[in-house]
């Protein structure tokens, strides 16, 4: 048998050594090759589902390869997380991250799967925020205002959201906790019944989301008292923000892109990088505008940041308010 010199032995151990960094590469470089499943856990023609139909055309023009979209509606969109989770980390299967999650971690005594554990994070896409209305018939033409009807009359004012822990909801309970106030919560089966009560007058106040509102806000049906985000928003500029008479008071709904865990890293930021690069696009920012969420760019580690927050902070709420499932 032939000796190999000891150079010769080194020089063979380290190219071998490079070889899996060498074949994830190329792996990255060639992604993808046939077409990615990207899960949306609600149902078609809602926010959740135009929002992964906008960003799948995006990728697929990028990446060359058709992103389809998996609607998986039921149960608050555990489903389709669990879907995702279970599903091979081979970068063909992609979730549709909805505030949802974030709240779900907490709100659900026992799921199949571990969210943070088993959800890796892509990237951001959109922060979207609330809108605190009322009816028009409601005295109360401020926040200010309906602060203090809420202490003159506790327990009258009837709070409507599209469900227990609900992204409506739990911002309504964000409010009562850090203003003092009483409101009494009622839970309806999606935010489309809710809101046709409030332009009846059946209920008197909604957080709703700004897409679902900002049509009966223009046209004089709803009045908007406040905007749950942190700064004023462009679509509704003459509408100050809550926080701007509740200070520190921020809530909105994030929502972006995971992946199964131990989905290669070079994928992610494959995918991770054509994200920003949407985000960047102006017409990708107007179409996102019009569903009125601001974009969130930014790495998958700062993504995963901003989830890990948003956890805790409505993990608290929902503790503080014992929020519970029905």
């Amino acid at each position: 048998m032939k000796t190999v010199s000891r150079r010769r032995f080194l020089h063979l151990a380290a190219s071998a050594a490079a070889l899996p960094g060498t074949a994830r590469l190329a792996l990255a470089q060639s992604y993808p090759t046939r077409p990615v499943r990207l899960i949306s856990s609600f149902a078609a023609g809602g926010p959740n589902d135009l929002l992964a139909r906008l960003i799948g055309q995006w990728l697929s023009e990028r990446l060359g390869q058709p992103f389809i979209i998996d609607n998986r509606p039921g149960a608050g969109g555990t489903i389709g997380t669990e879907v995702a989770a279970k599903a091979p980390p081979d970068g063909y299967t992609l979730l549709l991250v909805a505030p949802a999650n974030v709240v779900n971690v907490t709100l659900y005594d026992k799921l199949s799967f571990n969210f943070m554990r088993d959800i890796a994070p892509v990237g951001g896409l959109t922060r979207v925020p609330n809108v605190m209305e009322v009816n028009p018939a409601f005295p109360a033409r401020t926040v200010a205002e309906f602060i203090a009807y809420a202490k003159a009359n506790p327990g009258t004012i009837n709070m409507a959201s599209g469900g227990n822990g609900s992204a409506a909801h739990v911002c309504g309970e964000l409010f009562k906790i850090m203003t003092g106030i009483e409101m009494v919560h009622v839970a309806y089966r999606g935010l489309g019944p809710a809101l046709t009560d409030l332009l009846a007058g059946q209920v008197q106040v909604i957080f709703d989301s700004v897409p679902n509102s900002i049509g009966h806000i223009r046209a004089g049906r709803l009045r908007a008292l406040g905007t749950t985000t942190a700064t004023r928003l462009e679509a509704l500029p003459d509408i100050p923000t809550v926080g701007e008479t509740v200070a520190g008071y921020e809530a909105s709904a994030l929502a972006g892109l995971g992946a199964p865990r131990n989905t290669p890293a070079e994928i992610v930021a494959t995918i991770n990088r054509e994200l920003n690069a949407g985000l960047a696009d102006p017409k990708m920012r107007a179409r996102l505008a019009d569903l009125g969420g601001t974009p969130i760019p930014g790495s998958p580690g700062d993504y995963g940041t901003l989830l890990a927050a948003e956890i805790e902070k409505w993990g608290n709420v929902i503790r503080s308010a014992n929020i519970r499932l029905e």
